[in-house]
């Protein structure tokens, strides 16, 4: 099927099933850990071992007492596995060696009977190492940052930035860092191989199930009908597993070896340094406006650093669409860093980039002595700024500024800064613009009817704890009318129909989308089994009916299951429409006045998505990004060694995430609204425009509470103290 003009009205606007807060349906499964995630089958146990220099070669690899240790079945390294190809996704080679391009790059794997034997043995591997100097600080390697190669990812320019800003009677010129950051997901990188034949099947926790079956045919050089990949269910992934990783590929090449399934799982303290990361960025942003408070030049340059043909963090691109200003300017560049590669973190881009800008936002406001949120209304724009002709499809942005303002008691709020206390604890608002551009992806399903009235949907769609299973339940449940209780989900298997994935906040959409075009096709079936016009025909409370004549669905299916498969495809609607998702986020936090201890009191987001297919799931999703996006104002920083270029505190005692103490209060409102433009769902993504703008809304509440204006994340106490209101 092919989506080429704006929805019209159809079967999911019934609303039956679709929109109605439904519990997850995998949730009993995992509640019970009767959910079989990658690493819970039996096999032998490899274990990882990880390069110890961040540059360089390995000279020597002695594995012989690995070998001989108890227990030990194989040990795979660069020299035994043969020649190894290099996927499409990946910067660097998952298996090291003899060239080394990264701390703990992944150089050997030990398997062994039991996970005990397999880390002792690893722990004989003697290896000595040349090493090189590499470059690890982005500070440093500005200057020789170069433009990216990616044509998206080059400079954009309207108009004459320089003339304007210098025009401008009020201006802004102010700089902004964030540092690496890692995606810390619960369950660790994890696989389970077994070899049948010249045939791979590989149980793992990846979100892009047919990207990574294709890097990982391309990097053993097998042909992709030889690999199947299999993950139903995933303990979380948040971009970190987008892409095949080390572990996938040493468990294939382990149990190649060993002649029987092995699993492996990296360890936590490797995975820091052996998976991607966000990176970190320097960001510059210019504004300059008039006395009233419109923009009439806007600027916004990023630096970030990744391998060699690595690609920047796009922390410019929000910047782009959000705010309207007639000259404006973006750049990227990207410097060669030897640090472990960077990649996808929860909303890449808009994450980063909105820590900065928002910042810049209101303080550019407090320059025009204006309220945040009125200054921000004003430059609202119903337009691409850059292509005027093209409108947005949805855009009820301001709508979200004004309901979150009323719902937070912004009137309330004394607007002088370190005016406002509660004991000890200098008590502060703030808020940020929430933005996340609307992604759709291609995306098949395949859809059965069985004589039992059973519709079994199978996708390679995964979920990675968002709620696929569910939403792709009630859409077909919507479309063929039958209650939730009797639709099978089946997904995250390569031998079904290609998906969108789960990642850039296209997964809901585009996934339910799919099914939508699969039960189409089962719906034409089922009618015309029963001697029904196609077009006329509905399906509600387990009945198909047209014209007068009603039969039970069932019927349709009672000489042989019925099966619809199709995919849905996207014309160019996209180039027509800026399809992009909209937010407010509301925080307020009190700092301690003696110690500059930052505390979240309370939160609100309000978001313009579209449709919410599951507005349950929907506010999980946005609460938990919620919640990382206070991870990202005040903890989360993996600090680099810039002598041996590596991330230090690369486990979970040493990379601080918030828990739930840390968050006794959140809200959250998703306004009422459908996006035609975006699919027939007539919905939008929202897991990741639940992090957007979060940090800065936290940034800019402690700047209320204090007066004291930070612009390097993470805002900790040392960078509040000296400054902070005497007592």
């Amino acid at each position: 099927m092919k989506f080429t003009t704006p929805a019209t009205t159809n079967p999911i606007d019934q609303l039956k099933v679709i929109g109605h807060a439904t519990d997850r349906i995998d949730g009993p499964y995992k509640t019970t850990g009767t959910a079989p995630y990658a690493y819970e089958r039996e096999a032998a146990y490899g274990y990882v071992v990880g390069a110890g220099i961040a540059k360089g070669r390995i000279v020597s690899m002695d594995i012989n007492d690995a070998r001989r240790a108890p227990g030990v079945l194989t040990v795979v390294t660069a020299d035994s596995a043969g020649k190894l190809g290099k996927g499409k996704f990946n910067t660097a080679k998952l298996l090291g060696g003899p060239e080394i391009q990264h701390y703990h790059q992944a150089i050997a794997l030990v398997v062994a009977e039991t996970f005990e034997q397999a880390r002792a043995a690893a722990q004989l591997v003697r290896v000595q190492y040349s090493k090189e100097q590499g470059a690890y600080d982005l500070a440093k390697a500005r200057e020789s940052a170069k433009q990216p190669k990616e044509k998206e990812n080059q400079d954009k320019q309207v108009g004459d930035f320089n003339t304007a800003f210098n025009a401008a009677p009020v201006r802004l010129d102010a700089s902004y860092t964030t540092p690496d950051q890692t995606h810390a997901m619960m369950e660790p990188h994890a696989s389970l191989a077994a070899w049948q034949g010249d045939k791979l099947t590989l149980w793992t926790s990846n979100q892009m199930i047919n990207w990574s079956k294709g890097d990982m045919a391309k990097t053993l050089g097998i042909p992709p009908e030889n690999v199947r990949l299999v993950s139903p269910y995933i303990g979380g992934g948040f971009g970190g597993k987008l892409f095949l990783r080390s572990e996938a590929l040493l468990a294939a090449l382990g149990a190649k070896a060993a002649g029987r399934p092995v699993k492996v799982a990296l360890q936590r303290p490797l995975m820091m340094n052996n998976t991607t990361h966000r990176p970190a960025t320097i960001q510059r942003i210019r504004i300059g406006a008039s006395r009233e408070g419109k923009i009439s030049a806007i600027a916004h340059e990023s630096w970030s650093g990744d391998l060699p043909d690595g690609k920047p963090e796009t922390a410019v691109q929000q910047t782009q669409l959000l705010y309207a200003g007639p000259h404006r300017m973006t750049k990227m560049r990207l410097a060669v860093l030897d640090l472990p590669e960077g990649n996808a973190m929860r909303a890449p881009g808009e994450a980063p980039g909105l820590m900065a800008l928002e910042i810049a936002i209101d303080e550019m406001a407090e320059k025009l002595k204006m309220d945040p949120i009125t200054f921000r209304i004003i430059n609202d724009t119903t337009v691409d700024p850059a292509q005027r002709d093209r409108k947005f499809s949805t855009r009820r942005f301001v709508d979200c500024l004004r309901l979150g303002a009323q719902r937070f008691g912004w009137d309330k709020r004394n607007p002088q800064p370190g005016k406002t206390r509660d004991g000890r604890w200098l008590i502060g608002i703030g808020m940020a613009s929430a933005f996340r551009n609307n992604l759709v992806q291609k995306s098949a399903a395949r859809v059965r009817l069985d004589a039992q009235g059973t519709v079994t949907v199978e996708t390679d769609m995964t979920d990675i704890g968002t709620g696929s299973y569910t939403i792709i339940a009630q859409t077909a449940a919507e479309m063929m009318g039958v209650p939730l209780k009797q639709v099978v989900v089946r997904l995250g298997d390569s031998d079904f129909p290609i998906s969108a994935g789960s990642g850039g906040q296209w997964g809901g959409n585009s996934s339910t989308a799919g099914v939508y075009a699969a039960c189409v096709k089962l719906r034409e079936l089922a009618a015309q089994k029963l001697g029904l016009d196609p077009v006329l025909a509905e399906f509600a409370h387990g009945e198909v009916r047209a014209e007068g004549r009603s039969f039970p669905l069932t019927q349709a299916a009672a000489n042989g299951e019925l099966v619809g498969e199709d995919a849905m495809e996207y014309g160019d609607l996209d180039k027509k429409f800026q399809q992009s998702t909209f937010g407010a986020h509301f925080v307020e936090v009190g700092v301690d006045a003696a110690t500059g201890e930052t505390r979240v009191r309370r939160m609100l987001a309000v978001c313009a998505a579209g449709r919410i297919l599951n507005p349950k799931s929907a506010r999980s999703q946005v609460i938990g990004a919620m919640t990382m996006g206070v991870g990202a104002a005040l903890m989360e920083d993996l600090v680099v060694d810039r002598r041996a270029g590596f991330f230090v505190n690369h486990d979970l005692a040493g990379y601080e995430v918030p828990v739930h103490a840390d968050i006794p209060h959140q809200e959250v409102i998703f306004l009422d609204e459908t996006d035609p433009v975006s699919s027939p769902m007539k919905a939008k993504g929202v897991g990741e425009l639940g992090i957007c703008g979060v940090a800065a809304a936290v940034a800019n509440a402690i700047y209320h509470a204090t007066g004291v204006r930070v612009r390097d994340y993470p805002i900790t106490l040392d960078k509040l103290i000296a400054k902070m209101p005497e007592i």
